[in-house]
């Protein structure tokens, strides 16, 4: 997660010249960026540079990106009267093309090395940030809204819900081999409250998506949900319709295994903060998560994105890890 990110010098270099995003939106910029990471280390899957919050500018919102503050919403939602403010009837082309046009050149760029992943956000992840204006420690007037307004609540995230199926079926067809959906946000809600406003959308999302690209003869890719800090949904997630579920670092690989069965993959999960310790360390914590979880039904990964303080050295310590220690537990299994 974030393997083209800020981390990287050559990143960082790319970015100078531009906004944001308006790297987002030029298909060239997103494909470089994405195949960066990919020349430095022999990664396994590339995953093209795009932002969640596109699906909200996709609505009519405006999003800008405030050095050192980070996304800023210009006018977030503050009333239930400014649903009325945002598109009811989204053409994805038309608004998020420049996505598609990423993918389709960036997987023609990889001529068939390593699959490409597309993303979003899913709704009540987007629905926060559109109504915090940005990022947020609590979440309280997101959350207040799921109290206050439960009805505007439902509207608005079935209306996100439509646009991020879309949004997905697209990518498909413009390329991408498989799909992931963010729920960055599951924590700040308790169970009853994932119950009623996360879970229910995350399941339409997958089955809508598998129905669209069946209709429009394009193929079943895997889909994976990564719903942060919802441990207490993994029953749930697992069964939800997704081929992959991922993990953060706050859970250990066994209990995830035990809630989750045996036929969903797992994805995840070293605290990414452990890319600080020495590269032997790494070493040793990656042998450990890889014995834990096992090789089979497995993608190793971080438990969230990288900083953008990592060592690019130790980036490349942990994918070698991993495929030394794939290799010699499937060599001694």
């Amino acid at each position: 997660m974030r393997q083209a990110g800020r981390y990287l010098p050559e990143f960082r270099e790319t970015r100078a010249a531009q906004d944001f995003f308006a790297t987002c939106r030029s298909p060239k910029l997103c494909c470089e960026l994405t195949l960066q990471p990919l020349r430095r280390f022999p990664l396994d899957a590339a995953i093209i540079f795009s932002d969640i919050l596109v699906v909200p500018q996709a609505l009519g919102m405006e999003v800008v990106m405030v050095p050192g503050k980070g996304p800023t919403f210009t006018e977030p939602l503050k009333e239930v009267e400014d649903l009325l403010k945002l598109r009811q009837k989204v053409d994805v082309t038309a608004e998020l093309g420049y996505v598609f046009q990423a993918i389709t050149l960036t997987r023609h760029s990889l001529e068939g090395r390593v699959p490409l992943i597309g993303f979003s956000g899913a709704p009540w992840t987007l629905m926060s940030y559109m109504i915090e204006g940005g990022g947020s420690s609590t979440m309280a007037k997101a959350k207040s809204w799921l109290y206050r307004h439960p009805e505007a609540s439902h509207q608005l995230l079935r209306l996100l819900a439509d646009v991020i199926t879309d949004y997905l079926v697209g990518q498909v067809a413009a390329g991408a081999q498989a799909l992931q959906l963010f729920e960055s946000h599951a924590g700040h809600l308790g169970p009853e409250q994932f119950q009623d406003f996360a879970l229910p959308y995350i399941r339409d999302i997958a089955q809508a998506v598998k129905s669209k690209l069946k209709e429009e003869a394009l193929p079943l890719v895997p889909m994976i949900i990564f719903a942060k800090d919802a441990h207490y949904a993994l029953r749930d997630l697992a069964r939800a319709g997704y081929e992959v579920v991922g993990l953060d670092w706050t859970i250990r690989p066994q209990e995830a295994r035990a809630q989750t069965g045996k036929d969903v993959t797992l994805q995840g999960n070293l605290d990414p903060c452990a890319l600080y310790a020495p590269k032997e360390k790494i070493g040793e914590l990656v042998k450990k998560m890889l014995e834990a979880f096992g090789t089979q039904r497995y993608i190793a990964n971080l438990g969230h994105g990288l900083y953008p303080d990592m060592n690019p050295e130790h980036v490349g310590a942990f994918v070698e890890a991993v495929h030394a220690h794939s290799r010699h537990i499937n060599k001694h299994s």
